[in-house]
């Protein structure tokens, strides 16, 4: 994969990239702490020391616990400050100088971080969400003027998703360059033009970009407007209206975290394959710089730097112990013989005193040390225990308030369960009033209707009365019928004749159907022997029965591959014994001589999927044939790259020589790169004249090495031998020739006919046609037999016709008759019921009583109705005075808590105060305890003279007039006095001393580099404890999603971290897997489709949006390329992700959308409607009002 270069910030312009200021800043930083640290030891001594007195503390009344020696920690900090000055003082010009590094592992200053803290600058996180919905840096309004595409535009996207979608040409593309230039960032992000006055639209003098960015909450909006000019590659920047530089607009961008440098957040549309072609360890870094922990980049670049500066010191490290090693052992041999002890006698008994002298002076500083904690832990006990006493009301008080709210937060449940059981005692006597209300209504209904339904009944009376007497009028005088006996009789003679007509075609029509059959299958006996003598004469077709008698796998191969070459992406060659021709046949036994008989029979793919697909069907599976084939199959990239020809045309003609093999072959353009990079038939020069040709010569021309290597052999055919030419790849490299006799051609030339075969196929042809002859003439006549029958059978079937429509006019008739006589029966029934019905009076003083009772039962209801509603009302304003009075309880608990809360943190720091002290009491008094036995033990063990002379000294007081710092120093200077006292060669001991001074300066220098490696090396460990796990938290949570949303598109695709030993090969590789038979495969920039890539890329950047931490994101037609159903997948995917309350801005820039795609409420669709032949008029064309005045219509057209 080729490697994306960063652009290199530079120093004197505004639009580098935002990442570099972040750098500068650092270096500046670290250049001012180098400066400090060079300026001497003593400051730094007196620093340490003051540290050293202000952290010793520690009591012996509570527990104590094991701890890291912090006054250890400080003087190992002074030295290593001050080796670090003086190794900058002596270190060559070349040497590289070490970033200092925080107790977080960043190379950044932790006091620098501690300020910015304090001050509340912003550290590369994504600021809380406004009212409005907007984060702070996302995009309010963007206007343009006179740019690209637009002679004017001014649009306000959403807060979460906004779709930009729109014709090719409109201008949707030119909103992405138009983001990116307005807050300057450089032209090189888009991958377009790289002059700024390129963007100024065609025919326009000048043109602006106006931006308006949501400031932090509770500050006003940034307007960032940047003027460009077509005649200038320069432009201005105006902020809020008033005049600004570049530097200030980075700024401005760097605390909001615009991120439109980096591909994970900003992907325009000449960059989406720049993502596919990103390093694994390019797509780390960016991908740490959107999302995931603000200090993730820090962080790595710090474990970057000081692993390189580890190891440098490490083989520095090795080098001089090996150097300390070999003048140890130098300096051995000679103290050996420069050690004398005769008159070193009396500077020993000195050591012994000093030795004597100094554990005592040891215990009386450990004791002093010791009295001084004592009495500061004794007053950090008394101040802690006073804390706590003070503390004890506060509980006891909130312990009575929790009780006295519990037990009201219960009275106020009781109340509120009896008042929604009233409520619902309430509800159910409304709906009883409402059921007896509408049974009274349909009473009072009833009532009303009495007098109606009697008229009814009359004028109904009346009505069948009449109707009877009509019916039986018609029953009485019915009209006259023929016999239905008769009728029928003649219906049975017709049908029966025309059946005998039915028997007669059906017989005719089977021989029509013998006859049809016959006739078919004479045509594909004649067709047969036709193709069979077309094949006869075919070639191609005997050099494939040639390879069937042969090979029958090749054979079966090739029959598949013709029935299934849409199956490939490009073209798949046949073996060349099919599909290569020899058009002279004088060459066509020297052509043919090249080829093995596994090269005559190979298939040759142009890429390696369809390489692939064929071994898998073939090969490698039944799935094809029916069984594994063993044929031959070849691949390789056709990049170009092979040898020359040996000699050139000049040189082969001089030589005898007729052409070169490849010049006599005729064959498809593709197979050429096979018969070149495989057989070398450009290289393979032919001669059919044996004569001619200087063999000598010959060898000398085609062993020839070119001037870049290549050459050194080749073949040629001379007659019918075969020369083979390379050189040795021992000793002189002499050419050597194999030879070898060319055979007579067999599979690249045609067969002869076989004239019995194609005289048979003949005989055979001729025989059919007579037989196809005589059908034709039956045909004919069961034609004329069919047409006699049809026609009787059409005078039978009107015949049959008239008798059918006789029969149905009496069926009529008794069928009417029938009726009648039913009906007449109804309506009698129907009379005699309405005769007898009983007096509309009763009934209506039975409805009069039922309306009465229900009134009587509507008054009880009322009254209960209205004792519940005020029983309710009573029991509710007690709840709610409950509920008072609990509120109350609570916020006075509250203050208690928050008092509470802070004497605690007052006890606890005293506590820890005292603790840390506590643990310096317990080590003075151990250290103090130690010192007195060890001064005890020595004076024990030395003789009476010298215990007399220690006692001398006491009492003088000369003892005491010494610290023990003294001490040591007084007895170090001795034994060098003692060092020096030897009888020996001068030059000797000044080269023992000289060498030992080297030995102790080099020692020095290993503890420093050591130490400092120490230190190095627990800087990348805090750094790696904090990088490592927000790392792959940050990669796993990508990965899930990752590799959820490519489950559901019936996918695989996996993001997982690549660790390295140097961290600057960390890297984060993303494997993809589109069909089943694959594995998963890294994504590079040629291994995948572009659409395999585009889709990548997509649900990379969606998984990756959740932990973004940039205020917008962008990316331009992603979605090219891909089928409909990957495409739906990811546009409900990406609303889902980017349509949470919680999401930031996206836009998603598209030319193309399908029909029915999820839509959510907090998306924005914003249509480009640009082009040449805009109306003038303001609202005409305006969407929005279209769309309004639709909506107005349907609702106008709903309300009619």
């Amino acid at each position: 994969m080729p490697a994306m270069a960063r652009k290199v910030a530079s120093p004197v312009s505004d639009d580098s990239q935002k990442e570099n200021t972040g750098v500068r800043t650092r270096v500046k930083a670290e250049k001012m702490n180098q400066k400090k640290l060079s300026k001497g030891k003593e400051p730094m001594r007196r620093r340490v020391e003051i540290e050293e007195q202000e952290n010793e503390k520690e009591p012996e009344e509570f527990e104590e616990e094991e701890q890291e020696d912090e006054l250890e920690n400080d003087e190992d900090d002074a030295q290593d400050d001050e080796e670090e000055g003086e190794e900058r003082e002596n270190a060559s010009p070349k040497g590289k100088k070490r970033v200092r590094l925080n107790a977080n592992g960043d190379s950044r200053p932790a006091d620098s971080q501690l300020k910015a803290e304090k001050q509340g600058k912003p550290r590369g996180q994504t600021l809380p969400r406004d009212v409005d919905g907007f984060i702070p840096g996302s995009i309010v309004r963007v206007q343009l003027k006179n740019f690209v595409t637009y002679d004017f535009v001014e649009f306000k996207p959403g807060p979460y998703l906004n779709m930009i979608f729109g014709p090719n040409g409109t201008g949707k593309s030119t909103i992405a360059c138009a983001i990116c230039l307005g807050l300057n960032f450089p032209p090189s992000v888009l991958g377009r033009a790289s002059e700024l006055n390129s963007f100024v639209k065609i025919g326009t003098d000048s043109g602006y970009i106006e931006i308006e960015l949501k400031g932090p909450k509770g500050k006003p909006n940034l307007v960032i407007r940047r003027s460009l000019n077509a005649r200038t590659k320069s432009s201005t920047f105006t902020l809020n209206g008033q005049s600004a530089t570049g530097r200030e607009i980075n700024n401005r961008m760097a605390e909001l975290n615009v991120q439109i440098s980096n591909l994970c957040t900003f992907l325009p549309q000449d960059k989406v394959s720049e993502f596919a072609q990103m390093t694994p360890q390019q797509l780390l870094r960016e991908t740490q710089r959107a999302a995931g922990n603000a200090n993730l980049t820090a962080w790595h670049d710090t474990l970057i730097g000081s692993g390189k500066e580890l190891k440098s010191i490490q083989e520095l490290l090795t080098a001089d112990h090996d150097h300390l090693k070999t003048m140890e052992e130098r300096n051995a041999n000679l103290e050996r013989e420069v050690k004398r002890f005769e008159e070193r006698r009396q500077i020993e008994r000195d050591i012994e005193l000093l030795e004597l002298i100094l554990p005592f002076r040891e215990y009386v500083e450990a004791k002093e040390r010791y009295g001084t904690l004592k009495e500061q832990q004794r007053k950090l006990h008394e101040h802690v225990m006073t804390l706590q006493k003070r503390n004890a009301p506060i509980l006891t008080h909130k312990g009575t308030l929790e009780r006295e709210i519990e037990k009201c937060s219960k009275q106020r449940e009781r109340k509120k369960t009896s008042t929604r059981q009233k409520f619902d005692l309430i509800s159910r006597k409304a709906q009883d009033n409402e059921k007896m209300e509408q049974t009274s209504e349909d009473l009072k209904n009833q009532l009303e209707n009495l007098k109606t339904a009697e008229k009814n009944r009359l004028r109904e009376i009346h009505k069948l009365e009449k109707s009877i007497g009509d019916h039986q009028q018609e029953l009485a005088n019915p009209p006259e019928t023929e016999d239905l006996n008769e009728i029928e009789r003649e219906r049975k003679r017709v049908s029966a004749e025309r059946a005998n007509l039915n028997n007669e075609l059906l017989e005719l029509q089977g021989k029509q159907k013998d006859n049809v059959a016959e006739e078919s299958k004479i045509k594909a006996t004649i067709d047969l022997q036709l193709r069979n003598l077309k094949q006869l004469e075919d070639a191609s077709h005997r050099k494939f029965e040639a390879l069937t008698r042969w090979d029958r796998d090749c054979a079966d191969a090739v029959h598949w591959l013709r029935d299934n070459r849409h199956k490939f992406k490009m073209e798949v060659f046949e073996p060349p014994m099919l599909c290569l021709t020899v058009p002279n046949s004088n060459f066509v036994h020297a052509v043919e001589g090249c080829f093995s008989s596994s090269a005559l029979k190979t298939f040759v793919a142009q890429c390696e999927e369809d390489y692939s697909l064929l071994n898998r069907m073939l090969i490698d599976t039944p799935d094809a044939i029916g069984r594994r084939a063993r044929i031959h199959t070849w691949f390789k990239v056709d990049d170009g790259r092979v040898p020359p020809p040996p000699m050139t045309q000049e040189e082969m003609r001089g030589l005898g020589f007729d052409g070169y093999a490849i010049d006599y072959v005729n064959c498809p353009e593709g197979l050429k790169w096979f018969l070149k990079a495989n057989l070398m038939l450009h290289r393979t020069a032919i001669a059919l004249n044996s004569q001619g040709v200087d063999p000598t010569r010959a060898m000398e021309l085609v062993s020839r090495i070119g001037p870049r290597g290549e050459g050194g052999g080749a073949s040629y055919i001379v007659g019918t031998v075969y020369n083979n030419v390379s050189r040795s790849k021992y000793g002189k490299r002499l050419p050597q020739n194999t030879t070898r006799t060319i055979s007579q051609a067999r599979n690249l030339v045609s067969e002869a006919i076989d004239q019995n075969v194609k005289r048979g196929y003949e005989m055979t042809l001729a025989d059919s046609r007579e037989q196809l002859a005589a059908c034709k003439q039956a045909v004919e006549a069961l034609a004329e037999a069919e047409a006699a029958i049809r026609n009787e059978d059409r005078k039978v079937k009107a015949e049959l016709q008239t008798v059918i429509e006789r029969k149905e006019a009496v069926d009529k008739v008794t069928k009417r008759l029938t009726s009648l006589q039913l009906q007449i029966d109804r309506e009698q029934k129907r009379l005699q019921q309405l005769r007898i019905q009983p007096p509309v009076d009763k009934q209506r003083a039975q409805l009069k009583t039922e309306l009465v009772s229900l009134a009587r039962q509507r008054a009880s209801i009322v009254k209960d109705y209205v004792k519940l509603v005020k029983a309710a009302i009573k029991e509710q304003e007690e709840a709610t005075r409950l509920g008072l009075q609990q509120a109350q309880l609570a916020a006075n608990k509250q203050y208690l808590e928050d008092l509470y809360k802070e004497k605690e943190e007052e006890q606890q720091r005293a506590l820890a105060e005292y603790q840390e002290v506590n643990k310096k009491y317990a080590e003075a008094k151990q250290e103090s305890k130690a010192k007195l036995a060890l001064s005890k033990a020595k004076l024990e063990s030395v003789d009476d003279e010298l215990r007399e002379r220690f006692k001398e000294i006491e009492e003088r007081g000369e003892a005491r007039e010494k610290k023990s710092e003294q001490v040591l120093a007084d007895l170090e200077e001795k034994r060098a006095q003692l060092d020096m006292n030897m009888h020996t060669n001068a030059g000797v001991v000044e080269q023992y001393r000289r060498r030992q001074a080297e030995i102790e300066t080099l020692t020095k220098t290993i503890e420093e580099r050591e130490r400092k490696a120490g230190r190095i090396e627990r800087a990348i460990k805090t750094a790696r404890d904090h990088w490592q796990p927000a790392l792959e938290a940050l990669v796993s949570s990508i990965g899930k999603k990752f590799s959820a949303a490519f489950d559901r598109l019936g996918c695989a695709g996996e993001v997982r971290i690549s660790e390295h030993e140097d961290y600057d090969k960390w890297a984060i590789d993303i494997l993809v897997k589109f069909r089943d038979e694959e594995k998963l495969q890294l994504l590079t920039g040629e291994r995948q489709s572009g659409g395999e890539r585009s889709l990548t890329t997509i649900l990379y950047l969606m998984s990756l949006t959740e932990e973004a931490r940039a205020p917008f994101s962008l990316v331009d037609e992603i979605n090219q390329g891909m089928d409909q159903r990957a495409e739906r997948a990811i546009h409900n995917s990406l609303v889902e992700v980017t349509c949470k309350a919680d999401s930031g801005q996206y836009f998603l820039i598209t030319p193309k959308l399908l029909p029915d795609l999820d839509y959510a409420e907090r998306m924005k669709v914003l249509c480009v409607n640009n082009g040449e032949w805009l109306p003038d008029e303001t609202r005409v064309g305006n969407m929005m009002s279209m769309i309004e005045a639709y909506v107005k219509h349907k609702h106008s057209k709903g309300s009619m």
